[in-house]
């Protein structure tokens, strides 16, 4: 009896009562840099997520990533009394992130404090928080979740070995061992993150009829291949996104890839032929288009011209929405009835003032449109409300997803990767749960994969990528940001719905919902700095404690 007693204890300690183990998988293979910790794949090994799905009711699986070195820790068990512990990696020193890296979490955080008055945690860490499920109360369905695969991703997966892309690609896109990435955002042409800026039928000019666009550029062919392996791998067709950053110059008044400009309104009507002669050269070679959006940031092209100086075409959302009713939707309609068109793939501050003038274009131009493009760049200055909330009262029956998201892009940034930054991939997860509670349908990351120095591409443009290629040997960094992402897109599964969920304190952020298989999945981030126990109770009769490390976020799926 005592024998038992003392067992109930230990397993008290490291778990619950009942079954709880960590499943077989590979781990992560850590290395220290000054900000901290990535994790480190080659030819030969890379980390996996695998799990078995929950099967009996109260069954669970919990993962979990840290700031101190967790990367999908899994623990499977039955909800019981005893609560659920999750260990954190003790390190032997903080990592803390280089003094001369300015990032934008920083900034935001000391704004915060010093100017607003409600900034504070509700809850001291050593409090209990209560998060409350509720399915009787539902929201949107999830369309999915991915990245990009640009000419600057499609060059570097090119130039590794097979067996080190592979790994890369499985990482994103497997179901099974992956994050199960089941989206892909890619170029009509050229895009800022191409080794050279370029577009269809740049030759000859003034070519209305667009007779040299026959077939697909060899750089679209090499991605056509990307995209056949990560079909292969998905063991299904990924969502296609395209969008195109610019025609070729002759269509645009000041003939040149970027700078201030316009659509000559002689080529309306050709900018759209672009546009299904891109589909149907991608059909030509099996590759099905899910959906097309008006254009990449048209404010570039019209307002930011000074600063950005990559590849843009610029719009006026009034012209624009005649473009959209009189050219661009009755085409696509007829050609590719199936292929949804999105709106705006711009910053959220253009939400939704940008679809209302397309309207007052031409008010035909919205009933083409099947859903509204939006990129995260300055979501945390813009707030979601007004923006997001107000569109989607507007516009209840189109979809909503982001389409564009990477970090190291403000003047005050490092540009380009910063190695290990646990700071940077919080810059995700708040702005991600906060849009999928203001009904977002999913969320595009950027590039896949970077250099180390945040390209190539040729406007220098250097950013921050999940996945970092080590310049010099056949190896990649795993970003703490791919781990942020894979707590999402591997448990939030398309088809899923939002139900109501609560939390005590704020600084315990908390997403669920209800999957087609009909497990539930829920988001919990733990943003205190401190270890914090949250009861959960879940009114489907699922109610369990779970103790998580600071600087956490966890993603537990049950039967």
């Amino acid at each position: 009896m005592n024998l038992c007693k003392h067992f109930l204890r230990l397993v008290a300690v490291f778990g619950v009562v009942g079954v709880i183990f960590t499943v077989a998988a590979s781990p992560c293979h850590l290395r220290p840099f000054k900000a901290g910790l990535v994790c480190v794949c080659n030819s030969t090994y890379c980390d996996t997520l695998e799990f078995n799905a929950p099967r009996k009711n109260g069954s669970f699986v919990l993962v979990s990533t840290s700031e101190q070195g967790l990367r999908f820790q899994k623990k499977e068990g039955i909800f019981a009394t005893e609560t659920v512990v999750v260990h954190d990696i003790k390190q032997k020193r903080r990592q803390r992130s280089s003094p001369n890296v300015i990032d934008s979490r920083s900034l935001i955080k000391w704004l915060m404090d010093r100017y607003t008055s409600n900034s504070q945690p509700t809850t001291r860490a050593s409090d209990t928080v209560t998060v409350k499920i509720d399915h009787s109360i539902k929201y949107q369905r999830i369309v999915g979740f991915g990245g990009a695969l640009t000419g600057s991703v499609a060059h570097l997966l090119n130039n590794m070995s097979p067996e080190l892309r592979d790994k890369v690609l499985e990482s994103y896109f497997s179901k099974d061992t992956g994050i199960g990435y089941s989206m892909v955002r890619t170029s009509i042409g050229g895009c800022d993150f191409d080794l050279k800026p370029w577009a269809y039928n740049e030759l000859p000019e003034h070519d209305a009829k667009l007779s040299n666009f026959t077939e697909l550029d060899a750089r679209d062919l090499l991605k056509v291949k990307i995209l056949e392996k990560i079909n292969e791998i998905a063991k299904e067709e990924v969502k296609i996104m395209a969008a195109a950053w610019s025609p070729p110059k002759w269509m645009k008044t000041n003939n040149e890839w970027t700078g201030a400009s316009a659509l000559f309104s002689e080529y309306y009507g050709t900018w759209a032929d672009y546009h299904i002669k891109f589909l149907e050269l991608m059909k030509q070679q099996n590759v099905s288009v899910w959906a097309i959006s008006t254009g990449n940031e048209p404010m570039n092209g019209a307002v930011f011209w000074m600063v950005v100086k990559f590849m843009s075409l610029g719009w006026a959302p009034k012209e624009q929405g005649i473009w959209v009713a009189k050219h661009l939707g009755p085409k696509l309609k007829e050609k590719f009835p199936n292929v949804l068109l999105f709106a705006g793939d711009d910053q959220r501050y253009t939400f939704p003032r940008w679809f209302n003038d397309m309207k007052e274009g031409n008010p035909d131009s919205m009933k083409y449109i099947d859903g509204l493009a939006v990129h995260w760049y300055w979501d945390m200055f813009i707030p979601p409300g007004s923006t997001i909330g107000k569109t989607k009262k507007l516009y209840p029956e189109k979809l909503i997803i982001n389409t564009e998201s990477c970090l190291g892009d403000k003047p005050w940034d490092h540009h380009g990767p910063v190695l290990g930054s646990w700071g940077r991939a919080m810059e995700y997860i708040t702005p991600i749960m906060q849009d999928l509670r203001y009904n977002v349908n999913g969320w595009t990351d950027w590039n896949l994969i970077l250099d180390e120095q945040g390209g190539p591409n040729y406007a220098k443009n250097y950013v921050e990528a999940p996945m970092v290629k080590n310049n010099t040997i056949d190896e990649i960094y795993k970003q703490p940001i791919f781990y942020v992402l894979g707590h999402f897109s591997r448990f939030i599964v398309p088809g899923s719905v939002r139900v109501q969920s609560t939390s005590s304190d704020k600084s315990l952020l908390v997403l669920a919902f209800e999957r087609p298989d009909g497990l539930t999945s829920v988001i919990l981030y733990n943003s205190h700095k401190l270890p914090v126990t949250v009861k959960l109770e879940d009114n489907k009769n699922r109610n369990q404690e779970f103790f998580l490390p600071p600087h956490s976020i966890h993603s537990l799926l049950y039967a």
